[in-house]
């Protein structure tokens, strides 16, 4: 196998555009890139740039009277009325909506496919993890849900055991949806409390259908919850049941809206923080899946001071090329984003902190503490399944 990482990136993606004012801003994903090519990480890895999903793939997981709404509105935008999820404030319909949404699906199916066939051992696609999309809808800012797609392109290639993990601050429901029933792929989601956040699903007693029972996992974090809280939620979930699972591929989604700056979510996380949980999701991927390690973006809407840095320290962890958290940020990106954003760029890759977090089995349960009470609530839910103790 391959030791060598895969970027998956074409210009074109930054199509995927729903207009002015929208949080879902384009300029995230070039600024992305460019700062990725400013560490020259596009030298440690191999740029690859994928053909959209056709409409046999996206099938794999998408209704055709969907597909066929999508192609509809993306060819005029002024029929859009709401139907299918299409045509609201969250995904306003827009000219070549299809195309850009299939080419984003076409980047994460392509990179799966590459792992799976042992061509690279990790792949990114930062452009990706559009995980609220539904089979027959499209919602919360997605239209085709790659990361579904993928897996699903994993389960026809053959993978028997696919684990996917997903930290973004919004529950991944439309890929929970996907593999309710199926018990060859375990679903992680740790988002913000459903009582407080879209899509106000994620429970902890959302575990997974009568032929999949503890396929899907959910830690529901409370609002404020900060770097050592997070990631003593994540080690006290997420290495546990991998290593029950004994996944052949580890898929993982690493929106950034959990960060403390994040206009629509409520979590207090760093780039620290973030970066940690990346370079966990490697390890793991080493220790339980070989190393295969499919690497999606996702949500986040600090367009400038997050995004780029959290995104560029995956691609780099995945490179085998980290960054280290102290490193200036390039002097020619910070007047790029200047440029096209009129905003002042962060200077280095840090937020300056130093994550700590308190191991959950070696300092025990807080009965009084309302996170400790998230853990146990889903370790209580699912790790009987799994064949753990809760």
């Amino acid at each position: 196998m391959s030791g060598r990482a895969q970027l998956m990136w074409d210009e074109g993606l930054t199509g995927y555009d729903f207009g002015a004012g929208h949080p879902m801003a384009p300029v995230r994903l070039a600024l992305t890139m460019r700062l990725v090519e400013a560490f020259g990480l596009d030298r440690a890895v191999e740029v690859v740039a994928a053909k959209p999903a056709g409409e046999s793939t996206l099938r794999l997981v998408h209704r055709q009277d969907y597909i066929e709404a999508v192609r509809r509105v993306s060819a005029d935008p002024a029929s859009a009325d709401g139907s299918y999820g299409l045509g609201t404030v969250d995904d306003p319909a827009f000219a070549g909506m299809h195309e850009a949404s299939a080419l984003i699906a076409g980047q994460s199916v392509a990179a799966a496919e590459s792992v799976w066939r042992g061509e690279v051992l990790h792949a990114v696609n930062f452009s990706g993890g559009l995980h609220h999309a539904m089979p027959g809808a499209a919602s919360g800012f997605c239209v085709y849900n790659d990361a579904a797609l993928a897996i699903a392109r994993l389960l026809e290639m053959g993978a028997e055991r696919v684990a996917y993990v997903d930290v973004d601050v919004h529950h991944g429901d439309g890929v929970q949806a996907a593999f309710w029933d199926d018990p060859r792929v375990l679903t992680i989601s740790l988002h913000e409390h459903p009582r407080t956040l879209f899509p106000q699903t994620g429970w902890p007693e959302e575990s997974g259908g009568d032929r999949a029972p503890g396929g899907a996992v959910n830690v529901a974090l409370p609002a404020g919850t900060g770097d050592a809280g997070w990631l003593r939620a994540y080690h006290a979930v997420v290495p546990e049941l991998l290593a029950a699972f004994r996944p052949q591929v580890l898929v993982t989604q690493h929106g950034t809206d959990t960060h403390v700056e994040d206009p629509l979510a409520h979590l207090a996380v760093t780039v620290d923080a973030q970066r940690a949980v990346a370079e966990s999701c490697h390890d793991l991927a080493h220790e339980h899946a070989d190393g295969r390690w499919l690497a999606l973006g996702g949500g986040g809407y600090a367009v400038v001071d997050v995004v780029p840095r959290t995104w560029t320290h995956l691609v780099a962890i995945a490179a085998g090329r980290p960054v280290a958290p102290e490193a200036e940020v390039p002097e020619d990106w910070r007047h790029e984003v200047y440029r096209r954003t009129r905003q002042s760029a962060p200077w280095r890759m840090t937020d300056g902190r130093q994550p700590q977090w308190r191991d959950f089995g070696e300092w025990g349960y807080d009965p009084g503490d309302r996170l400790d009470q998230a853990i146990l609530a889903t370790r209580r839910a699912v790790f009987p399944h799994h064949g753990l103790l809760p």
